[in-house]
């Protein structure tokens, strides 16, 4: 919840639709009755002969075209069908979604706090390693912190040190070097790392790995340790800017490579097949011994758009002398199951893990080597290697430090937050690394013997497993995208009110999806403007930036309404650059543990917008409000990163 939204809860409360109060009534946690969980039970079925793939895919296509809300377009947002109506035509369209009922259990029992709260949480993909459950029971010590500096006043509650699970420290050395030897761990550690490749279907026998402080700190220590002065080319499939990406391309072109991307093509973003093969497959002919092209990143599916994309092209690479990164940061929580690492071994992998679903992103991301590409890369000194380190460990570094203020504080950034009376501290993890570094992992590693760690998140989502989780998503992303287009203006001429960017409806699209809104003029509202009211409304969505996108001559005039500047001025980048073109978006993700409830309510929310005054209105209050002013820039959001709090 971002800090404006607490300031306007009451107000929007009254600004919200009749459908949107209905939602927010709803309680998921079992305590009350629910629309949802009542019907979820599975049903006896008769069993029906199996078709073939194909014709799956076109048979649901085809319902759902026919089943969601069919001939129908809703020109005002109070006219919208209840939610209890809603809900159950989505489960005629979709009757195998009862079998997902496991997961509304798994979420009313170990995730409460999203219906307690009633937030929306439709801003990030990605799974925790520890359920909201388990961070409520779990006994963290709370230690009292005293020094002249820093006096404790009789009547104030103590300053207390709260560190959940596990805290990180920068280790020094560089990737190579890691890989190949690995170092000294603390058990805590070690333990994660196997739950972690256990989880992964990642071997050890073929494996290194590495925890880092984020995505974006594990692309660029690819970068900085691969060898570009001889292997010249990095190639990347992205429709979307990206912060890990970029800093990637930046480090590369300085260490020698030629940088280049594939393309996209309007209006639905297809991968551009033929222009992707020409960069990919080599021009030299049958030599006995291939010489390595460079290196291909790849990321399986778009995290913005849902947009998926064909595994061959990971064996095209390979053939024609490519090294691979996978990045698997946008995959849904067993989509690892499908990838089949037993067929195809790529050279890297990247994967990123939260703390806990639903809290503050705070986490790290995991980067695993093939050994037998390890020994090509070369040594650099860039940071980012992390060490995950007991919470006994990180306090004692509290106790030891001579106990200032700034100190004590500096301290508490690994663990989140330290309090004193009323007041909370939100610190930066940079300003612990000098205080970290004086903590030996041979001391850690000695402390922590006998560790036990559950990492409840996980052992879930195993439990659930790759079919339940991807129906699950395939029906609610579908009756979403295709709830969205049936919001039209009123009085107009078929002017539809939203606009969504990559795949339609479709069986095997991500649990993503990448859209504008649009007024009765057909003028986009600001990206930036939907999240904020959004917030207001409790839903958290992100907005981010399309671009490499291809036009042919048939879109040329489309392309001047529809292709913007990137303001990338925070980088030094004057807007040049071909990739500052593109199309700023709103973006929606939908985690294993959504639900009905939470699409129906962002498409009650959205439909607010065919209200002209509605827009207007709240175009005005928030251009008044402090940090709204200057909001008319396009301001790009990299939000496929973690950061470590």
């Amino acid at each position: 919840m971002r800090k404006d939204q607490r300031s306007m809860k009451e107000e929007s409360k009254k600004m919200q639709s009749p459908c949107l109060e209905e939602v927010s009534q709803g309680c998921l946690h079992g305590c009350c009755p629910s629309p949802f969980l009542n019907q979820h039970e599975p049903q006896t079925k008769a069993s029906k002969p199996r078709n073939s793939s194909a014709a799956c895919r076109r048979d649901f296509a085809s319902k759902t075209t026919s089943s969601i809300f069919p001939n129908t377009q809703f020109t005002n947002h109070e006219s919208l069908p209840s939610m209890q109506d809603s809900f159950a035509e989505f489960t005629k369209a979709y009757p195998q979604y009862s079998d997902t009922y496991r997961v509304d259990q798994i979420r009313s029992r170990e995730y409460y706090h999203l219906s307690f709260s009633d937030h929306t949480c439709l801003d990030y993909l990605g799974i925790g390693l520890f359920s909201y459950s388990q961070l409520q029971k779990q006994e963290c010590p709370k230690y009292r912190i005293a020094s002249s500096s820093f006096p404790v006043p009789p009547e104030s509650p103590p300053p207390v040190l709260d560190i959940p699970f596990f805290g990180v420290s920068y280790k020094p050395g560089n990737l190579k070097t890691q890989l190949l030897h690995g170092g000294v761990a603390s058990e805590l550690e070690s333990v994660i790392r196997k739950r972690i490749m256990s989880f992964l279907n990642v071997s050890e026998n073929d494996y290194s790995m590495v925890f880092t402080a984020n995505k974006t700190s594990a692309f660029k220590l690819v970068a900085e340790s691969y060898p570009f002065q001889s292997n010249r080319k990095l190639l990347t499939v992205y429709d979307y800017a990206s912060e890990a990406v970029e800093a990637m391309s930046n480090s590369s072109e300085k260490n020698g490579a030629k940088v280049m991307s594939a393309e996209f093509s309007w209006p639905r973003l297809r991968l551009q097949s033929s222009k992707l093969r020409n960069m990919l497959v080599s021009k030299e002919k049958k030599k006995k011994k291939k010489k390595r092209r460079g290196l291909f990143v790849f990321p399986l599916h778009s995290r913005m758009t849902g947009a998926r994309y064909p595994y061959l092209w990971m064996s095209i690479a390979e053939e024609n002398g490519w090294h691979v990164l996978i990045d698997s940061c946008a995959l849904g929580p067993k989509d690892m199951d499908s990838f089949g690492l037993s067929l195809f071994r790529p050279d890297f992998l990247i994967c990123s893990f939260y703390k806990v679903f639903g809290e503050n992103p705070s986490g790290f991301a995991c980067l695993f080597a093939k050994k037998s590409t390890v020994p090509v890369l070369e040594t650099s000194s860039t940071s980012g290697i992390i060490g995950l380190i007991p919470p006994q460990k990180l306090f004692q570094a509290v106790t030891e430090s001579p106990g200032t203020d700034t100190e004590v504080e500096n301290l508490a950034s690994q663990s989140g937050r330290i309090e004193k009376g009323k007041t909370t501290y939100e610190i930066q993890h940079a300003e612990i690394v000098e205080k970290l570094k004086g903590i030996e992992m041979s001391e850690v590693s000695e402390s922590d013997k006998g560790i036990e760690m559950e990492c409840r998140g996980l052992d879930e989502v195993d439990s659930l497993g790759l079919v339940t989780i991807s129906n699950r998503a395939r029906c609610l992303i579908n009756w979403l995208v295709s709830a969205l287009l049936k919001l039209q203006h009123p009085n107009t001429n078929g002017t539809p009110l939203v606009r969504i960017y990559g795949p339609k409806v479709k069986f095997d699209r991500g649990p993503a999806i990448a859209f504008n809104v649009f007024d009765w003029k057909g003028e986009k509202i600001e990206p930036v403007l939907v999240q904020k009211l959004a917030d207001r409304s409790n839903i958290s969505l992100s907005y981010g930036f399309l671009h490499h996108i291809w036009f042919t001559d048939k879109y040329q005039e489309e392309k001047e309404k529809v292709i913007e500047r990137r303001n990338n001025e925070a980088d030094g980048n004057k807007g040049k650059d071909k990739s500052d073109m593109g199309i700023a978006v709103v973006t929606a993700a939908l985690g294993f543990l959504a639900n009905f409830q939470d699409i129906y309510k962002l498409w009650a929310f959205i439909a607010q917008f065919l209200d002209a005054d509605f827009v207007e209105k709240e175009r005005w209050r928030l251009s008044k409000l402090p940090w709204a002013r200057g909001s008319s820039k396009i301001i790009v959001t990299l939000s496929d990163d973690i950061l470590v709090l």
